[in-house]
């Protein structure tokens, strides 16, 4: 049991890094910012591939009463401005940056919390806190490569996914499993970044994209396509086989060897001041998993 459990985490790991290096490569290497296209391929495809297996019974997905999909809008309306906005900062913010930037959605998390529910302050966990704040602060101000377009789009992907977080936890329908949770959010973003291409002249852009003939591109897109919903699936069968704790530490590892691999893969420059934040950031984050230990995500 405990061979598969590894082998479950380190699939995991290696799409989870993969995922956001083909990512990365197609935002920034290819340059195709067109997040309402790119993202609304990445979603459509997992929707297809979702339904697909549940229609084989590859996966296990029941049919959602109307009124549980309604109840579930605001955490896909959440998760679509979290993919739209984190392809917007991950095509102008270096990977290191990028996960330092996510990371205080912890944050945003805590403060969301505290604000329903009022509970005893854990200063040590205050303290795991302010080590995801006080980096993501002063990182814009140390970064060799500031994007000042980027790290607006960071802070609402950020936001997002705090928000995203609290919103799943006190969901009032528990009967929604992970992945019909997933495919509620993709159908929904499929519609809503349909909607939105032309009237962000996303659809113009990519009709002038240089690269559009070309199969690198090409490979790419059906690569990230697949990657991410095979990362999906990887994500719901490494939770169903361990405690939340231990998919935590999973999650971590992962984003550290994409921080640790990212300098090898793409051209970066990061100064003494910029990797202090990015360490600093990660202490936190461990420092938060150790806080953490069985309770709620």
């Amino acid at each position: 049991m405990h061979w598969r459990s590894h082998v479950s985490g380190l699939a995991f790991s290696f799409l989870f890094v993969a995922s956001y290096f083909t990512n990365k490569f197609v935002l920034s290497v290819l340059k195709f910012t067109y997040p309402t296209l790119f993202q609304g391929w990445q979603t459509f495809i997992g929707a297809a591939l979702l339904l697909l297996s549940a229609k084989l019974g590859w996966v296990e997905m029941s049919r959602v009463p109307r009124s549980t999909a309604l109840s579930w809008l605001p955490g896909s309306l959440l998760f679509v401005g979290n993919i739209y906005a984190g392809s917007r900062a991950l095509s102008r913010i270096d990977i290191p940056f990028f996960f330092t930037l996510q990371n205080s959605s912890h944050v945003v998390t805590y403060v969301i919390v505290r604000l329903f529910h009022r509970e005893k302050t854990q200063w040590l966990k205050v303290s795991g806190l302010c080590l995801l704040l006080l980096p993501a602060v002063y990182l814009p101000l140390c970064d060799p490569q500031f994007d000042h377009g980027g790290y607006l789009w960071a802070l609402c992907h950020l936001a997002c996914v705090g928000a995203y977080r609290v919103f799943q936890v006190n969901h009032k329908s528990p009967s929604l499993s992970d992945i019909e949770q997933h495919c509620i959010n993709y159908l929904f973003s499929v519609l809503l970044l349909g909607l939105a291409a032309h009237p962000t002249g996303d659809i113009t852009g990519a009709l002038e994209f240089p690269s559009l003939q070309s199969h690198t591109f090409h490979c790419g897109c059906c690569a990230s396509a697949l990657l991410g919903f095979l990362l999906l699936l990887a994500t719901v069968r490494l939770k169903r086989g361990l405690s939340l704790e231990h998919f935590r530490v999973w999650r971590f590892l992962s984003k550290v060897t994409a921080v640790v691999l990212s300098p090898l893969v793409f051209h970066m420059e990061m100064n003494s001041a910029s990797l202090l934040c990015v360490t600093v950031s990660h202490i936190g984050e461990s420092l938060l998993l150790y806080l953490d230990r069985g309770s709620p995500p």
